[in-house]
């Protein structure tokens, strides 16, 4: 309490505004709240700052965004320095405060002599990403939480390939933010020239690429009618999402009236996140009463989609990250085929903890593959990697995040509806529904099923117990797991891959991270991952077998439940 109680004063005595001063002296009366707000100042990690808004160091709002954004400026003057004027790129999402977070950023930059392009209002992240490459940025920021809860906000930072920061800029902007001792160091106020306001023209600019995506038009002009209902979540996918949709000629959406409306306080909703079936609630209510073909809901700053559709029996049904993400590479690398496209230099990508049916896929096709870390700038940062060598066609992550094309260098819920949409009408112009297309898959390239595990521990205590939980995990690794013996471990933070039969080890060539993945003798995958993003510890497991027929999908489906269910066990026992 003694180093909380000094860097309490240390605020105190800093040029923060009275208000500022007056919800300080409030805390002070609590010592536990106090505590928390300032035991240890808001990281800005590799993918910039998140966490919940209020006064404190370990709190997001207008101070430790101004650091932030001092820090990342003094980086580009650092490493721009030939260039006669730096520019950078600023959106925000429906979040509370997010608005002024954005503008307080703008005008720390234009102190800083940095050129912003400040969107007029709230805007999705993939735009953000385009703006960048499009106004040919070396930086930008978006002011977002995604789908945390309504009391989180946060600061994401962007290179000028319009991807999240990697190695080593990732780092040595973390050094230049660290350095930052102290609010007063921060330029507050720029100058109003320094600060465009961009909006409509790179709308146009964004749709127009997109239109480009499209494989099936034909199929699109012929189930133009298919029934569309689409949620924003209160969030910045109304901006785009219904014009995307039309302009793929898609006539029959209807937006969920309740949830079209931005609202950093999510009214209708627990949680604002499309993973979560409470946040689709309405949208489903609204498809049954229409007799609709897909739902397709999206998170505050529109980087994930979630969807629904029709089961065997005409129930809707909830899709998870793994069978969208699965279902959206084959058909991209179908229509791809059929249209001649393929000439062996494209490839896809995914995540570590990402179902391998994408893999089998992609190895039908004969189009290359890459596992990354978990977070899109590890895919960005291979897309940048092989530009001007390989063709990217799509890639995506468990979490509800994908990308399709290269214009946007981030996950695009935007493109994603748009091209789910097209997916869907084209399967429908074939006889199948979605679902149907799915259980095909299962039969041509095995039964992958998935489970994810998110255990909640906050506050300091919480963050404790998590460090805790995967140093157990790696000094007494399972034996075994669902009733298969553990025979392989990679631990992404050590850079091995250990051979748990015969002792033996190798070397990966990732950058460090803590992640475990556990691999048993039948096949089954585990991943345990602390989140980067929320106090969450998460477990990803993942099982396999063939499917020998359609008729066979309800007892398989039954029997691989079974096995997800004994892992679940086991891993909690652990």
């Amino acid at each position: 309490m003694s180093d909380v109680r000094e860097k309490v004063q240390k605020w105190l005595n800093s040029q923060i505004d009275n208000h500022a001063k007056e919800q300080i002296q409030e805390l002070i009366k609590d010592e536990d709240a106090l505590n928390e707000a300032f035991y240890k100042d808001l990281e800005f990690g590799t993918g910039g700052l998140r966490g919940i808004m209020g006064i404190g160091s370990n709190r997001i709002n207008k101070y430790t965004v101004g650091m932030a954004t001092q820090g990342l400026a003094n980086y580009l003057i650092r490493e721009f320095s030939d260039l006669d004027q730096i520019k950078v790129a600023i959106a925000h999402d429906s979040r509370n405060n997010s608005r002024f977070f954005a503008e307080t950023t703008a005008r720390v930059f234009a102190a800083n002599g940095i050129k912003v392009y400040l969107f007029r209002d709230l805007r999705p992240t993939p735009e953000l990403s385009f703006a960048i490459r499009n106004l040919k940025c070396q930086s930008g920021v978006v002011l977002t939480a995604s789908h945390n809860p309504k009391e989180y906000n946060g600061y994401k930072a962007y290179w000028d390939d319009g991807a999240q920061m990697v190695a080593p800029h990732d780092k040595n902007v973390i050094d230049e933010v660290n350095k930052i001792g102290s609010i007063d160091d921060v330029k507050w106020d720029g100058p109003d020239s320094l600060i465009e306001l961009i909006g409509e023209e790179v709308d146009s600019a964004y749709l127009a690429e997109l239109r480009k995506l499209s494989l099936s038009p034909d199929a699109v002009e012929s189930e133009k009618n298919l029934k569309i209902v689409f949620s924003p979540i209160h969030g910045t996918g109304i901006t785009l999402v219904p014009k995307a949709l039309e302009q793929m000629g898609f006539t029959n959406v209807t937006v969920v009236k309740e949830q079209s409306t931005p609202d950093g306080n999510f009214p209708t909703v627990v949680y604002p996140n499309p993973e979560e079936a409470e946040a689709l609630k309405l949208a489903l209510e609204k498809a049954r009463s229409i007799d609709a073909d897909l739902v397709m809901a999206t998170d505050p700053d529109a980087d994930r989609v979630g969807i629904a559709c029709k089961n065997l029996e005409g129930e809707f049904v909830l899709l998870n990250g793994n069978q969208t993400g699965s279902l959206l590479i084959y058909y991209v690398l179908r229509r791809w085929q059929e249209r001649n496209k393929l000439d062996g230099k494209q490839f896809i990508v995914k995540t570590i903890v990402t179902s391998d049916l994408i893999h089998e896929i992609a190895e039908h096709f004969e189009v290359g593959h890459f596992d990354t870390l978990t977070g899109f700038k590890y895919i960005a940062g291979i897309i940048r990697d092989l530009e001007g060598k390989k063709q990217f066609i799509a890639g995506g992550e468990e979490s509800y995040g994908y990308l399709i094309g290269d214009f946007v260098r981030d996950k695009d819920a935007v493109a994603s509806c748009a091209m789910i949409a097209e997916m869907s009408a084209w399967a429908k112009s074939q006889g199948m529904t979605i679902y149907e297309l799915l259980i095909k898959l299962y039969v041509q390239f095995g039964y992958y099923k998935e489970k994810l595990i998110s255990i909640t521990k906050k506050g300091m205590k919480g963050a404790e117990e998590i460090s805790q939980m995967m140093a157990g995990f790696r000094a007494d690794p399972p034996e075994t797991l669902g009733g298969s013996k553990v025979v392989r471990m990679i631990d992404y933070k050590a850079s091995v891959d250990k051979d748990l039969e015969n002792g033996t080890e190798e070397n990966i060539d990732y950058e460090k991270s803590n992640v475990l993945q556990f691999f048993t003798e039948d096949g089954y995958k585990i991943s345990a991952r602390p989140s980067g993003t929320e106090p969450k510890i998460k477990f990803y497991m993942s099982v396999h077998v063939p499917l020998a027929s359609p008729e066979q999908f309800d007892e398989t489906t039954k029997k691989l439940d079974e096995i997800l269910e004994s892992l679940e066990q086991d891993l909690m026992a652990k």
